[in-house]
C-alpha cells in the first residue's frame, strides 16, 4: 500500500507543480493586458477572457523590441534612452545596477554560469558544486597572489539564493558537466546524477 501511494506521488507531485508553475507565469504575464484600452481588450471584442493573451502579447513585445534594438537605429534609441536614464538621480543607480548584472546573465558575451565548478564550502573537506561568474577586477584582484574566479555557490533545493565568494583558481576544479546538468544535481540534492562525459 505504501509503495503504491508513493508511486502515485513520484508521478502526480512533479506534474502539479509544474502545471502551477507554468499557470503563475501565465497568470502574471497575462497582467500585461490591461495596457491595452479596455475596447481593445479580448473580452471587450469576444464576450469572454482569453486566457495567455496577454503572455503572446509579451512575448510578441518583447520579441519585436530586441529586433529593433539590434538594428543602428534602435541602438542609437536604446542610447538616447539609456543617457535620459542616467541623468534621473535615483533612476540612475537602480538602471546602471540593474543593467550590468542582466547584461552579465543574458548577454551573448556574458560568463555567468556558464561553468560548473566543484569547491570546497562551507569548510575544507566539504565539497559542493558552484558555479564560474567572473573574475575579481580592479582593487579586490589586486589581493589575490595568483588568479582568482568569483563563483556563486547555491543552495538547495533552492539554486536562487545562495552565496558569492571569491576563490583561488588552483583551488576550485572545473566539471565537464553542463550548467543545466549540474542545476538538476543541485536542485535533487544529489539525486539526479548528471551522465559521465568521455575524457
Amino acid at each position: 500500500m505504501k509503495k503504491y501511494l508513493i508511486t502515485g506521488l513520484l508521478v502526480w507531485v512533479p506534474l502539479l507543480i509544474t502545471l502551477w508553475v507554468v499557470r503563475v507565469i501565465v497568470s502574471t504575464l497575462d497582467q500585461s493586458i490591461l495596457l491595452l484600452p479596455a475596447a481593445w481588450r479580448p473580452d471587450a471584442l469576444i464576450g469572454f477572457k482569453l486566457w495567455g493573451f496577454g503572455t503572446l502579447m509579451t512575448l510578441l513585445v518583447v520579441m519585436l523590441t530586441g529586433m529593433a534594438a539590434s538594428n543602428f537605429i534602435g541602438q542609437r534609441f536604446v542610447g538616447l534612452w539609456e543617457s535620459l536614464l542616467n541623468r534621473i538621480p535615483v533612476v540612475r543607480q537602480i538602471y546602471s545596477s540593474v543593467k550590468q548584472v542582466s547584461d552579465t546573465v543574458l548577454g551573448p558575451g556574458g560568463q555567468a554560469f556558464r561553468k560548473a565548478l566543484l569547491v570546497q564550502y562551507p569548510r575544507q573537506g566539504s565539497w559542493t558544486i558552484a558555479f564560474q561568474t567572473g573574475t575579481p577586477a580592479g582593487e579586490i584582484a589586486a589581493h589575490f597572489a595568483g588568479e582568482a574566479v568569483s563563483v556563486y555557490v547555491p543552495t538547495t533545493p533552492n539554486p536562487t539564493s545562495g552565496f558569492f565568494l571569491m576563490m583561488d583558481k588552483n583551488d576550485v576544479v572545473e566539471l565537464d558537466m553542463t550548467v543545466d546538468e549540474a542545476l538538476k544535481y543541485i536542485i535533487s540534492m544529489g539525486s539526479v546524477a548528471p551522465p559521465a562525459h568521455p575524457e
